[in-house]
């Protein structure tokens, strides 16, 4: 059989995953670099042979055929949970339709934590699985809130598509652009669904050029709206040229009719539009544009699918979750226009071949790889997701953990409905799946132990707050479980205790996320905690080059301690090098200090990193460049090299007119016009900088960008403000430096706590 036929439909369409530049990187928990790959890059030796070795038959083709796995992701209270519950109510997973905040107290299904009840939020990420027609589907629903942002990235670094669901009205926010940016992060296509279609100043054509403008995405429409607000009926497919309705108590009947006589027109200009817009982005519709030829359905549909797995387009639907209409034909879109395992392509290292990449084969004939996306603690303990990308697992087989070089057995594979779970026997490529009893961290790999080899982790953000925490009962052993297993579980969560004032610091991405943590403690461990005022992370940086040459010398008797090193440390611009906080430079010539120090005075240097002088937070944006140096045969060593380095830098930083660094969060405020006034006033008062402000039907929305160390208790005043019916939504930006009074005070501020201690 030719190779050709064996190989996944790639072509424009196919997408790179988990390509690291290196496997360190990779472990790090830092962003994967992933670029596009030449499909000559699919016809290496090694590819080839694996795949020769062992054909995937036609049942395992037509089983990837019909298995998609998609996310389902949005800004807060866009309606992401309303539309997976009725995903889950039309596939037939539930018998009845509950709401987030309904009457009734039961809560959604994919919403199963009492806290998530209570506050109407999403908090964790949760899977389960369904199946529409014959087409298998994994499907996850993630939280809004920026806060748990780490739900989504490890959910988009499993998923092969997903469904950006937006407010019509509100369209895209501040958290859309985030989830937009995690998508590129992990090359994931997206079909776009426009909810609420029944809420009063419904605007589709507004938020389809919101997409274009804010997201920098191609996007159409492929459904023309019956109505609009309390009037909104169903919708038009702009293809098959049919209005659709959705009949019976809860939406459940799909009924197919005629296009009504004052829309044809309408129809008629958005195919038009559709078929311009992938003009530009399908080579295809590109070339009959030219000829002035009309595209036929077929060839309309196969673009849109073309477009969207390539990521170069975003296919529009719309509708009314909580009005039960729309979702059956979100439904069918997502089976048409989103790609199969075979249609995405993932890499991973080889770690007994010098970490040459390898392209995943998404086929269960081969050697098993899996990654460990998620951690979970329940009642059976801890309960492992996994996203099977090559090979099969099967109950009872042994596993191989990469990181730790362990054998595990796999004692019990089920797949997840919420919080409730299905036992299998076995799962094959493509599948997500849960392990009960493995001990492993978010991010591990794991193999059948034929292959050596790794996947890249996800995108892990640094937290921005800190809360001291102390426990009511100091004797209660529970206090350092829930600690170890809330860790574990979220990598954004971190925990440490202060060397100076012994006091444990919780650090998470904003306040509500330590509330969560703090509640689920007293909740889940009856462990009641008292929390100190929080801490921001603050940075130091230096704002000019500073040279050094430091010479340390001990004599105590015997062999003393030696080494001078020489050159210079200098800020690195941030705009330049995002992604690099540090940077140390060997420029030394002759050997004037041996080869074996040099690793010595790299770690001098970060050393001196973990500690400013000014308010003792961490120094960033620094490169330190060695230049010269001095050795003695007798008392040079590791450490007098180490100590050297670290007090040369210390020396040259204060030199260097050194400032503080502050978190500065984007702040989005949307509130009615009436009070737009007071939230503009609130903003400034917290020295907040007004990037912009845009004033849609009866209210308006704020942009801004705040000091985090301005932003605490903010809720409430806005809520005051605007008589309850604002709300916020912030996102780190950057770090920026703080005004030199605020300086001085923080300044003043440390020594003062130094001083008490002594």
């Amino acid at each position: 059989m030719p190779l050709t036929m064996l190989l996944p439909r790639l072509g424009a369409g196919a997408s790179t995953r988990g390509l690291p530049s290196l496997a360190r990187a990779a472990r790090r928990s830092t962003a994967p670099t992933r670029q596009p790959l030449r499909v000559a890059a699919l016809l290496g030796k090694r590819w080839s042979s694996t795949v020769a070795d062992a054909a995937p038959d036609a049942a395992e083709l037509e089983r990837l055929s019909k298995l998609r796995n998609i996310g389902i992701s949005a800004h807060i209270d866009s309606g992401k949970t309303t539309v997976t519950e009725r995903i889950l109510y039309y596939t037939g997973r539930i018998k009845e339709i509950h709401e987030v905040r309904g009457r009734d107290n039961v809560g959604a299904t994919m919403d199963w934590m009492e806290l998530e009840r209570e506050k109407g939020i999403t908090i964790q990420s949760a899977a389960t699985y369904a199946q529409w027609g014959d087409t298998n589907m994994n499907i996850i629903d993630t939280p809004g809130h920026v806060d748990f942002t780490i739900e989504v990235e490890r959910a988009l670094r499993v998923l092969d598509g997903a469904v950006l669901v937006l407010c019509s009205v509100s369209g895209v926010q501040s958290q859309t652009i985030t989830v937009d940016r995690q998508m590129r992060r992990y090359n994931v296509p997206r079909v776009s669904f426009i909810n609420k279609m029944d809420r009063a100043g419904a605007n589709p054509r507004r938020i389809i050029d919101q997409i274009r403008t804010k997201l920098k995405m191609p996007a159409a429409a492929l459904q023309v709206p019956i109505g609009a607000e309390e009037v909104f009926e169903g919708v038009v497919d702009i293809l098959s040229n049919k209005a659709i309705y959705n009949r019976g108590a809860r939406g459940e009947d799909v009924a197919y009719e005629d296009v009504p006589a004052h829309l044809v027109d309408k129809v008629q200009a958005a195919r038009e539009e559709l078929t311009s817009v992938l003009a530009e982005v399908d080579d295809e519709i590109g070339e009959l544009f030219i000829e002035d030829t009309k595209p036929t359905t077929e060839q309309l549909s196969a673009a849109v699918r073309r477009a969207t797995i390539a990521r170069k387009f975003t296919p529009v639907l719309m509708g009314s979750a909580i009005k039960d209409k729309g979702i059956q034909a979100l439904l069918d879109a997502v089976i048409r226009y989103m790609p199969t395992p075979m249609e995405v392509k993932n890499t991973m290292l080889d770690l007994s071949n010098n970490e040459a990449i390898l392209d995943v084969v998404p086929y269960s004939n081969q050697p098993f790889v899996g990654l460990a996306f998620k951690l979970e603690e329940c009642k059976y303990g801890q309960l492992t997701y996994i996203r099977v990308y090559q090979g099969s697992l099967v109950k009872g087989q042994f596993a191989h953990h990469v990181r730790s070089g362990k054998k595990v057995k796999i004692s019990r594979l089920v797949r997840m409905h919420s919080n409730s779970m299905e036992d299998v026997d076995s799962v094959g490529a493509g599948e997500i799946c849960a392990l009960f009893g493995i001990d492993c961290a978010s991010g591990d790999t794991f193999t059948d132990g034929r292959m050596n080899c790794s996947m890249s982790t996800m995108f892990v953000p640094e937290p921005v707050i800190s809360l001291s925490l102390t426990p009511k009962d100091k004797t209660s052993p529970n206090f350092s479980k829930a600690l170890n297993r809330f860790q574990r579980e979220d990598p954004t969560f971190r925990v440490h205790v202060d060397a100076e004032s012994k006091q444990t610091i919780i650090s998470g991405m904003g306040e509500l996320h330590l509330d969560i943590y703090v509640e689920r403690m007293r909740r889940e461990y009856n462990v009641d905690c008292v929390t100190g005022k929080p801490q921001v992370a603050f940075r130091e940086a230096a704002t000019r080059k500073a040279e050094f040459a430091y010479t340390h010398k001990k004599q105590t008797g015997g062999a003393g301690q030696f080494g001078r090193v020489v050159g210079y440390v200098e800020p690195i611009d941030p705009e330049e090098q995002a992604e690099l906080p540090h940077e140390f430079v060997n420029n030394v010539v002759g050997g004037n200090i041996p080869s074996q120090y040099i690793a010595a005075c790299e770690k001098g240097f970060m050393d001196g990193l973990r500690e400013g002088f000014m308010i003792g937070h961490p120094i960033v944006g620094m490169r330190m460049v060695l230049q010269d140096g001095a050795a003695h045969s007798v008392d040079s060593s590791e450490l007098a090299f180490r100590m050297a380095t670290l007090n040369a830098f210390r020396e040259a930083f204060r030199s260097s007119k050194p400032r503080i660094l502050e978190p500065v969060m984007t702040v989005e405020v949307s509130a009615p016009t009436e009070f737009q006034g007071n939230v503009l006033s609130s903003i400034n008062k917290r020295k907040g900088l007004i990037v912009d402000t845009v004033t849609q039907e009866d209210y308006c929305v704020v942009t801004a960008e705040v000091p985090l160390n301005n932003m605490f208790g903010y809720s409430t005043e806005l809520r005051s403000g605007t008589q309850g019916k604002g709300e916020f939504s912030m996102e780190y930006k950057r770090h920026a430096a703080v005004m030199p009074d605020v300086q001085e005070e923080l300044i003043s501020a440390h020594q003062k706590k130094l001083a008490e201690k002594k």
